[in-house]
């Protein structure tokens, strides 16, 4: 929707609230016409029902709103002596609409009882804890878990996340209307959890820090069209930015950087990738072992313990054979340094595929890719027929900047052509990211599907509160309160936590105790 569209959608709303509300207004002893005038009607609402004036401001904060909503409704159906199930069901139902019928027919003769006992105490402390839940959730910080091991061993399945979006700045929800702390599915039910309009603009709070090269990201999926995550189905269906299945990996190049992989490794701006402490790259490497030979018990404990490496597993009781493996490069010398070990080649992808980026191209493969420019903002970049295929579809899905909108854009008689119009140049409107899995060789990424826009950029992966096998149910307590990036090996905080909560019960005790005499 363009601005002029949401200012007619926003004037339309009031003279809805008005057709709702103008004759209780004059019943609690107000002019009806305060229930036209934006903003203003809302504050004198919140009057109405003796509430803080504070929450009306709560009715303007997209996904909160809808809560807000269903409070308010409840509320004058109470303090004007209309808060029969009857009655609630109703207003549910028809999101509001019933109070038109209420206003005309019942409002002049209801009692007006602004007074809250006990009950609505109660009732309001749960709805607001529930809203201030949603507020976190949107605004501050999310719970996310690692669904596949695309960035082991840096980040393990089943590790549980919290992603602050406070650093890269929270976005504001573009999805109107949706169900509140859900993604794209309500459980259980397994049905969509919103709907694709009306849909807000893009826009963005300020946040403290930029994405910075080698940070765990999380975003939405660019070219996210599954029905649903996780599950084989068909059904393609085009999705809200902020609806897109949520995806983490390592930003390992950042606007106006250069990437490059060469048979396996990666480059960035002509130099060999430099990773920060606590990341581990993998990659499949061909382990031969000499004839007759396999992996002794004390190799295996050394594996298993320096590099959390089950090789022996993987080989026992075959002897003289060539296995395929995810390790580390530390491991791979490791191995090497084995007297039982022929040799340790890193096995290499190096065959061109048209299901790498750019789509249908057929130009590079995972372990040969590039070179490729990631754009920033204000970016003039000269299209010829090679470079169009690279931003083909960054300038048709995301330079927009609007919801479910696109650019057509094509190349026809040697031109790019943008919306019918021929251009040799074409000028970024944000920035771009290029993201990548530390588990190289198993990990689908910008590889594949290409740029991470700006407006798909959720927040940053900071704290790990919770890690449990997948495999065994064990409790990782080596990761539980543990940070994801930082200096040396990964520390845990828990007993931080537990001291905390002793000195907190424990004056809880003293305090009650002197209180009792």
């Amino acid at each position: 929707m363009t601005i002029t569209q949401w200012l007619i959608f926003f004037l339309f709303m009031n003279v809805v609230h008005f057709l709702m509300y103008c004759c209780f207004y004059k019943r609690a002893g107000y002019p009806a016409w305060y229930a036209l005038i934006p903003f203003y009607n809302a504050y004198i609402l919140t009057k109405i029902i003796n509430r803080p004036w504070w929450w009306f401001l709560l009715l303007y904060i997209p996904v909160v709103n809808q809560l807000m909503f269903i409070v308010y409704w409840f509320q004058v159906l109470k303090v004007f002596g209309k808060d029969t199930l009857k009655n609630k069901i109703l207003v549910v139902l028809t999101l509001g609409l019933y109070f038109i019928y209420l206003n005309f027919t019942q409002a002049k003769d209801a009692p007006y009882h602004p007074e809250h006992d006990d009950k609505d105490t109660l009732l309001g402390s749960i709805v607001f804890a529930v809203i201030a839940a949603t507020l976190v959730h949107v605004f501050a910080f999310q719970p996310f878990i690692i669904p596949t091991p695309s960035l082991e061993k840096s980040l393990l399945v089943g590790d549980y996340l919290f992603v602050s979006k406070l650093h890269y700045g929270p976005r504001i929800p573009m999805t109107a209307v949706s169900v509140p702390m859900v993604h794209d599915t309500v459980p259980v039910l397994k049905i969509k959890s919103y709907l694709n309009r009306p849909q807000f603009p893009y826009m963005r709070l300020p946040g403290f820090q930029k994405v910075k090269r080698n940070e765990i990201v999380v975003f939405n999926w660019p070219a996210d069209t599954v029905e649903q995550f996780f599950t084989v189905s068909k059904r393609r269906i085009r999705k809200p930015i902020d609806k897109k299945s949520n995806y983490v990996k390592r930003c390992v190049a950042v606007p106006g950087d250069t990437l490059e992989v060469r048979q396996g490794k990666l480059y960035i701006n002509g130099f060999p990738a430099s990773y920060p402490d606590r990341t581990e790259i993998q990659h499949l490497y061909e382990v031969q072992f000499k004839e007759g030979q396999t992996l002794g018990r004390h190799e295996a404990k050394t594996l298993k313990k320096r590099y959390d490496i089950n090789l022996r597993n993987a080989v026992k009781g075959m002897k003289g054979k060539k296995y395929v493996i995810n390790l580390t490069e530390k491991a791979a010398d490791y191995l090497r340094s084995l007297s039982s070990v022929d040799n340790v080649t890193m096995f290499l992808d190096t065959t061109s595929s048209k299901r790498i980026f750019p789509k249908g191209s057929g130009w590079w493969s995972m372990d040969n890719f590039g070179p490729v420019y990631v754009p920033k903002k204000g970016d003039k970049i000269r299209l010829d027929r090679k470079n169009y295929l690279l931003y083909k579809k960054a300038i048709e899905e995301y330079e927009t900047m609007q919801p479910l909108t696109e650019n057509k854009v094509e190349w026809k008689d040697g031109t790019a052509y943008i919306n019918g119009k021929p251009v040799k140049e074409y000028t970024f409107k944000q920035n771009y990211y290029w993201m990548m899995g530390d588990n190289r060789s198993n990990s689908e990424d910008s590889r594949v599907w290409g740029f991470v826009p700006w407006t798909h950029v959720m927040g940053k992966a900071v704290f790990i509160w919770f890690s449990r096998d997948k495999d065994d149910g064990r409790i990782r307590w080596e990761r539980v309160f543990t940070t994801v990036h930082g200096k040396g090996k990964r520390v845990s905080y828990l007993w931080t936590l537990f001291v905390f909560l002793i000195l907190y019960f424990g004056w809880e005790y003293y305090r009650k105790k002197k209180k009792n005499g």
